[in-house]
């Protein structure tokens, strides 16, 4: 297969149960238990009313401003994937639209991450099918390539394998590697319980805020 044109398979994918147990979990408590390394860029907002989403990477790599590939992809699509997109940030031309959405939706796609520009915004928010992109234009796509699919992909240094864990919520997205993913999940899931126990703590008035004058005296603060 030529370099820039080619569509692999994915070997692995990440099992149903696993993805059900992370949409359960803020992406904020899972991008903690990751140690704050991983973040796909703070321009990658949602373009869906509201709502979060979980599902398995299917990757596209594209060249900026055009969508043969993503096209292909969308053929491709099993239902519940997330079709991740890496077309270098570029905002020229919009790589998707309504009329992609709605096929999208037709063959069962969870979500868009998509490092690039989309269009036809308002159907993005009526559907609101959990899409992030970079930004919007009304400039449309080209589609001659190249392009490829279900291959390694980087979006602001954040890796994503085809397979792997894709999360978004109102927070941005994350990829969880499919080999750290349940470690990460036990320790999110316990991140979430913990904060949860201490907004009702607040709710209660009985927070303990020692810890901040202990880590300002650890600092050598000086006091009033």
């Amino acid at each position: 297969m030529d370099i820039g044109f080619r569509i692999c398979k994915r070997e692995r994918i990440a099992p149903k149960p696993l993805i059900e147990a992370y949409a359960k979990v803020p992406v904020a408590n899972v991008s903690d238990s990751m140690s704050r390394m991983t973040a796909a860029g703070s321009r990658l907002r949602p373009m869906h009313k509201s709502g979060g989403m979980a599902g398995a990477a299917l990757t596209v790599r594209a060249r900026p401003g055009d969508n043969l590939m993503f096209q292909k992809a969308i053929d491709m699509a099993e239902p519940g994937d997330i079709i991740v997109v890496d077309a270098g940030g570029d905002l020229t031309n919009a790589l998707m639209g309504e009329l992609m959405l709605a096929y999208a939706i037709t063959r069962g796609v969870a979500g868009f991450v998509i490092n690039g520009a989309i269009r036809d915004v308002d159907a993005f928010v009526e559907t609101n099918l959990p899409t992030f992109a970079a930004g919007v234009t009304h400039r449309g796509p080209y589609k001659d390539g190249p392009g490829e699919i279900n291959v390694p992909i980087s979006i602001d240094g954040m890796v994503i394998e085809p397979g792997d864990i894709i999360i978004g919520d109102s927070d941005g997205v994350l990829c969880v590697p499919l080999d750290d993913a349940e470690e990460v999940l036990a320790k999110a899931k316990a991140k979430h319980e913990a904060e949860t126990n201490q907004m009702q703590k607040i709710a209660d008035g009985k927070n303990d805020r020692s810890w901040v004058d202990a880590a300002l005296k650890a600092k050598g603060c000086l006091f009033p």
